[in-house]
C-alpha cells in the first residue's frame, strides 16, 4: 500500500458528498478520482469539491467506474451510487483487491449480499459497510444505558420510523420501482433494522409483515423516456416542507410498486420479540426506538432525549422517566455520524480496526428486510431468515482475515 492513501468514489453526487471526509492529504489520505455516469452528478461533485478545498485541483471525472479502477491503483473506494448498483460495483472493486466502503443496503437480494461477502472472503479484501446510524450519539447511548444492565435482559424492541420526506425522497425516482429498490424496508429500514439487532444482541430468524401501497400510487405522475427508466433517473431538488400535504402533490415517479407503509414483526435468534413501523407520508420525521427489558424501559424521543423508566409507577400522566439523557448532536452530516464511518473505514484501510459495524450484521438487517418484503407480499406468511455460512460469519472483514 503507498505511503498516502488513495481513494475513488463510485457515485459522485448526492450521497457521494461524504467521500470528502476521505480527502486529507494533511493526514495521508487522498479522494484521487471519482465516477459517475450523469453529467449532472460530475458538475455536482465538481462544485462541492471546489467550494470544500478551494485552491485543490478536482480529481478527474470517469463515466465508467471500471476504467476508474483499472487505471488509478487504489487503496479503497467509495461506493455511494443508487442500491441497484451496489452488488456489481462492489463484486467489481473487491476483485480487483480494491478495498470497499459500502453505503447500505448492501444489495437488493440476499444472494446479493452473500456474493459481496464471499467476493471479499475469497480476494481477502477489505469492506465495510455504512450502516453510520452506529455511530450517532443517541443510538450509543442507548447501547451503553442497555448494557449497564439498568432495564435487566432486554426482552423486546419496537420501532415507529416517521417520514415526512417519502414522497420528496422516495417515490420520485427509482426508488418507487421495485425492481430497482425491492421494497423501502431495505433503502429505509436496513438502517433501524441493523439499530434493532444491535441493541437486542441478535439478529431475526423469523419474520412476518403487513403494508400497502395507500397514498403515493394515486398521485399524478410525470412521462418519462424508457432510456430514462433504465437509467433509474429522477428529479432533483425538491425536498421542502411546502409539499404538503401529500394527496396535493404531483409529478411522481411513472413506476410506483412499493409500500409507503410497511410494519413487521421480528423473532430474533436469542429469543428477543421485535417490531418494525415505517410510514411515508407522516408530516414529522422521526425515528423512535423502546427497549423493554426485565427491569425497565428505554425511549428516545429523536436524536437529542432518552429517557430510562426504572421503577413502577401506575399513573397515566407520568410522562418523564426516571432517568434523562441529553445526547445533543450536529445537526448535519447525519448528526456528526458520517466523518466518523468513512474515518473508520481509513484507519481500518491503516490496520487501526475500529469499525462499528459489521459486513455480517449489514448482510442481515437486508435479509430481515427482504423476507418481510416477500412476507408482505405473500399476504404476511412467517418467513425463516436464512443464515450466513460460518465461515462467513467467522471472517472479520475490516481486517481480511479470521475472527480471534
Amino acid at each position: 500500500m503507498s505511503k498516502e492513501l488513495r481513494i475513488g468514489v463510485i457515485g459522485a453526487a448526492g450521497r457521494g458528498v461524504i467521500s470528502h471526509y476521505a480527502h486529507s492529504p494533511a493526514t495521508g489520505s487522498r479522494l484521487v478520482a471519482a465516477a459517475d455516469i450523469y453529467p449532472e452528478g460530475q458538475r455536482r461533485f465538481k462544485e462541492k469539491f471546489s467550494a470544500k478545498f478551494p485552491g485543490e485541483e478536482i480529481p478527474p471525472l470517469y463515466e465508467d467506474y471500471r476504467e476508474m479502477i483499472e487505471k488509478e491503483n487504489l487503496d479503497g473506494v467509495i461506493i455511494s451510487s443508487p442500491d441497484f448498483l451496489h452488488e456489481e460495483q462492489a463484486v467489481f472493486a473487491l476483485e480487483h483487491k480494491v478495498a470497499v466502503y459500502l453505503e447500505k443496503p448492501m444489495a437488493l437480494s440476499i444472494a446479493g449480499c452473500d456474493r459481496i461477502l464471499e467476493t471479499a472472503y475469497r480476494n481477502r479484501t477489505k469492506l465495510v459497510v455504512g450502516h453510520n446510524m452506529r455511530y450517532m450519539r443517541f443510538t450509543r447511548k442507548m447501547k451503553e444505558i442497555i448494557d449497564s444492565g439498568v432495564i435487566g435482559e432486554v426482552k423486546s424492541i419496537w420501532c415507529r420510523h416517521f417520514i415526512s420526506y417519502g414522497g420528496d425522497a422516495y417515490f420520485r425516482d427509482w426508488h418507487a420501482d421495485s425492481r430497482k429498490s425491492n421494497s423501502m424496508l431495505l433503502q429505509k429500514g436496513a438502517h433501524d433494522i441493523d439499530i434493532i439487532h444491535w441493541l437486542a444482541g441478535g439478529v431475526t430468524s423469523r419474520v412476518s409483515g403487513i403494508g400497502n401501497l395507500s397514498v403515493y400510487d394515486k398521485l399524478p405522475r410525470r412521462p418519462m423516456t424508457e432510456k430514462q427508466l433504465k437509467a433509474g433517473n429522477g428529479l432533483a431538488d425538491i425536498w421542502s416542507v411546502d409539499n404538503w400535504p401529500p394527496e396535493e402533490q404531483k409529478d411522481f415517479y411513472p413506476i410506483i410498486d412499493i409500500n409507503d407503509l410497511n410494519m413487521i414483526n421480528m423473532t430474533l435468534n436469542n429469543g428477543v420479540l421485535c417490531c418494525y413501523l415505517q410510514c411515508h407520508y407522516t408530516p414529522d420525521q422521526c425515528r423512535n426506538y423502546t427497549v423493554i427489558g426485565t427491569r425497565g424501559r428505554i425511549e428516545n424521543y429523536g436524536h437529542e432525549t432518552i429517557q430510562v423508566w426504572t421503577t413502577r409507577q401506575d399513573s397515566p400522566w407520568r410522562q418523564e422517566g426516571d432517568i434523562t439523557y441529553r445526547t445533543p448532536a450536529p445537526k448535519t452530516n447525519h448528526g456528526g455520524a458520517d466523518p466518523l464511518i468513512v474515518g473508520s473505514f481509513i484507519d481500518a484501510l491503516r490496520g487501526k480496526y475500529d469499525v462499528w459495524s459489521t459486513a455480517q450484521m449489514a448482510r442481515h438487517s437486508v435479509a430481515c428486510g427482504c423476507q418481510g418484503a416477500d412476507s408482505i407480499r405473500q399476504n404476511g406468511i412467517p418467513l425463516d431468515v436464512p443464515p450466513l455460512p460460518e465461515y462467513l460469519e467467522n471472517w472479520d472483514f475490516t481486517k481480511a482475515e479470521e475472527k480471534k
